[in-house]
């Protein structure tokens, strides 16, 4: 469970165009969140893009170093997300394009994602009523 598979990577770019057209947004320093719920067959229950912006960070090494921490924090806790939505037929998609123009510490980050991630479980809830 706390490793991070390349199906759970969102790459299809049908579901990405859509997900940027139709789908909702917050903010949650430092990251801006593009979501969306889907019917879909994937086997796991989201997928997420991660974007760094190369207009913030011009060299690759710091592009990668974030998106490394990113999907760490990602890893570890997805499971807030998974064990409700699991059994669900909808599934959620979402970017998490970070905005601070800064290399902010992995404690931030780790803290933030679990905060998107009970806002994202919290839509879910919502929209499953």
């Amino acid at each position: 469970m706390l490793n991070f598979r390349k199906e759970e990577r969102l790459t299809n770019k049908k579901i990405i165009n859509s997900l940027f057209i139709k789908g909702s947004s917050f903010f949650i320093y430092p990251f801006s969140i593009k979501w969306n719920i889907i019917t879909a067959t994937f086997k796991f229950p989201s997928q997420i893009l991660i974007s760094i912006p190369k207009r913030n960070f011009k060299k690759a090494v710091d592009r990668n170093k974030l998106k490394r921490l990113v999907r760490d924090a990602y890893r570890i806790n997805k499971s807030i997300l998974s064990e409700s939505i699991s059994d669900s037929d909808k599934k959620f998609v979402f970017t998490l394009i970070y905005t601070e123009k800064e290399i902010v510490d992995f404690k931030l980050i780790h803290e933030k994602i679990i905060l998107i991630l009970q806002r994202l479980l919290k839509e879910h809830e919502k929209i499953a009523k």
